[in-house]
């Protein structure tokens, strides 16, 4: 959108759910309005108070205003990085986009891996901070902004800072009000979130964060439609079954359900799709998930689907959060003993999930502070990764650590945070950012569908910071508060069922479905040509994952990811390509 003047251009992706509010301030100080769009809102807002905007926004965008009056550009994102926004800084210019894949053509022809970037993959499965698979593309961070003027960047800031930065005392919260408070916040976000010219549905899990958007939405639209995927053949072992949930909650809410049904070799055979859609290769078949319900909803005339993404990273509920509350129990033991500790477990069957969990679980016992929060969030370890890589990616490493972003992170909060608050803060700013929302906004937009997300609205963010520990996490109950919050409004099985993520069966994939895959990929000439993992190391870790002496299915999946993301990206001269095919 260009200004009446023709002095400021605004390029907008997402959506500003304050804009009524900031509109009729505008109105007041006599700007006019020549339409309705929360677009010419934002453009309006810049015109009058410059940068300044920011801090009045409530919503999810990236967006980029050049100002010819200045000779500037100014690059924003919001707070929690909802949005996502990708820049390079090339000799002839500054390049900037919503995907990688829309960068490739400007980039010099050969465009160098960022070998750091690619462990924090092979690590995480995702990749915490800036870094993408290329040394020259990088993210704007979560509520940073930036201003370029002649093809560099002059200036870059945090316009927003997470809550747990502030050394202000919060007020305390009784657990009546806390209660009390949480359902109303989460309802007055619902309810702001679905403001829109298009219809509004739903995703529905079964679990507690999205069967709570889904009661307090209804009460703004009795008849919102939901959207659930069934797993054909039933999820993968230790696994719990989503499905007899949420046809509970749609019941007890009176809601329609539309389901959509898909089996392992389609999932399977959608990898590729999947990683050529994400422009990252995150190593998780989630996101098959997001675009499977996201297209049906977009079949069924649906264009915005409100997700309850983020209950877990502001009020608790993954399973390291029961992890680190038990540790209690053995922390205090000394650190050969806690070390001891980490290589008996490591020891375990890997074929059984009680195995793996307890690996897991112990597998950072012998470390120390913000070292063992961030061991949470780890899927390999740097020693088992090592023997993968060839000489010359090891080189290239140097002394490069995959947690480096995570630990400098932390080091930045105040001293007095407590260990809970330290991981939730590391959800906020990590995984939600890097993972959860990369792949829920890049798979749904692949079909035209915008997901909302209301756990994520400032205001709620705000407030459930000032949430006491006790209150969200009590012992092994996650979620407390918004559990107690939601107890009029859902049934108790699905408040307290078990909590599970999304059961794709990967291990069986790597032996029946994905196994040509596999042998292509991962073929020893294919990783010779590639250069960057030893070739006898990664058959050597096949044999060992089929015969069950580690679990190395996600491993295995991250290189398969980072091979198709290669062969993708970089072996068809700057156009993206999927099964030989030019990609759009």
């Amino acid at each position: 959108m260009i200004s009446a003047d023709s002095a400021v251009v605004l390029i907008f992706n997402g959506e500003i759910y304050n804009f009524r509010e900031l509109r009729t301030d505008l109105e007041c100080q006599r700007v006019i309005f020549r339409g309705g769009s929360d677009t010419e809102v934002l453009l309006n807002l810049y015109m009058a108070v410059g940068e300044s905007l920011l801090s009045r926004l409530n919503g999810i965008f990236s967006f980029a205003i050049w100002d010819r009056r200045r000779q500037t550009l100014l690059l924003a994102r919001d707070g929690l990085g909802v949005k996502p926004l990708y820049y390079a800084v090339l000799d002839d210019g500054f390049v900037f986009a919503s995907e990688i894949k829309a960068l490739m053509s400007l980039l010099p022809e050969t465009c160098a891996l960022d070998e750091a970037a690619l462990q924090r993959y092979l690590t995480f499965l995702w990749c915490p901070g800036e870094g993408t698979p290329l040394r020259s593309v990088r993210k704007l961070l979560p509520g940073e902004a930036m201003v370029v003027r002649a093809g560099r960047i002059e200036r870059r800031w945090n316009w927003y800072r997470l809550p747990a930065f502030r050394r202000e005392a919060k007020p305390a919260l009784d657990q009546t009000s806390a209660i009390k408070s949480t359902r109303e916040h989460l309802r007055t976000a619902v309810r702001r979130q679905m403001v829109a010219d298009v219809p509004v549905g739903a995703f529905l899990s079964g679990g507690l964060d999205s069967s709570a958007i889904v009661a307090l939405a209804r009460e703004q639209n009795p008849d919102i439609r939901c959207f659930t995927i069934e797993m054909e053949g039933g999820p993968e072992a230790g696994a719990t079954d989503d499905l007899p949930y949420v046809r509970l909650v749609a019941e007890h809410q009176g809601v329609p359900l539309d389901v959509v049904r898909i089996d392992a070799g389609r999932m399977a055979g959608d990898l590729e799709r999947m990683v050529a859609q994400l422009d990252e290769p995150l190593a998780d078949p989630a996101p098959l998930n997001v675009l499977y319900i996201s297209q049906l909803a977009r079949e069924q005339g649906i264009k915005v689907l409100l997700s309850g993404a983020g209950g877990d990273d502001l009020f608790t509920g993954y399973r390291r959060h029961r992890a680190l509350m038990a540790e209690r129990w053995w922390s205090w033991l000394p650190g050969p003993m806690r070390q001891g500790l980490a290589k008996t477990t490591g020891a375990l069957d890997q074929r059984s999930a009680l195995g793996r969990r307890l690996t897991k679980l112990f597998s950072g016992a012998g470390l120390d502070g913000d070292a063992r929060l961030v061991n949470y969030f780890r899927w390999a370890n740097r020693a088992d990764l090592e023997r993968l890589y060839s000489a010359e990616f090891k080189a290239a490493l140097g002394e490069s650590r995959a947690e480096a972003p995570m630990l400098e992170f932390l080091r930045e909060l105040p001293p007095e945070t407590s260990r809970l608050e330290r991981m939730l803060a590391l959800e906020q700013r990590f995984f939600l950012a890097d993972h959860n929302l990369l792949y829920t906004d890049k798979m749904s937009m692949a079909v035209g569908v915008e997901v909302r997300v209301p756990f994520l609205d400032l205001e709620l963010v705000e407030f459930a910071a000032r949430i006491p520990a006790r209150f969200k996490q009590r012992g092994s109950e996650g979620k407390w508060v918004l559990k107690k919050a939601m107890e009029p409004y859902l049934p108790r099985e699905v408040i307290y069922r078990p909590k599970t993520g999304f059961g794709a069966p990967l291990r069986r994939w790597m032996r029946h479905e994905l196994r040509e895959l596999l042998g292509d990929l991962l073929s020893e000439a294919s990783m010779r040509s590639r250069g960057l993992f030893d070739p006898a190391a990664v058959q050597r870790l096949i044999a060992d994952n089929d015969a069950g002496r580690v679990d190395a299915s996600y491993t295995l999946l991250s290189l398969l990811c980072i091979e198709i993301w290669c062969r993708t990206y970089l072996d068809t001269g700057g156009q993206p390509r999927m099964n030989g095919v030019s990609y759009e």
